[in-house]
């Protein structure tokens, strides 16, 4: 509404009654290597039914997100 004015000027204000919860220091980040291994093992299975090249970029995928994945476990067990 045009007459309508905002009594907060930020936009990560907290509305009334509500309040802003700590930020987690010892929780995991986004999970994207669990998506990127599920991503890469759909594109390997879709090369299986079309091309040879979405095939490799399946394998490709799966070996990257795997790798990654393993070496955020191996360096979380290692902070702690």
């Amino acid at each position: 509404m045009p007459n309508e004015q905002s009594t907060t000027k930020h936009s990560d204000a907290v509305p009334p009654g509500w309040q802003v919860l700590p930020r987690c220091t010892h929780c995991r980040t986004q999970p994207t290597f669990p998506a990127g291994l599920a991503m890469g093992v759909a594109f390997l299975f879709w090369g299986l039914i079309t091309t040879w090249v979405v095939w490799l970029v399946g394998i490709v995928l799966f070996i990257a997100a795997l790798a990654g994945w393993i070496m955020e476990i191996r360096h979380g067990y290692k902070s702690h």
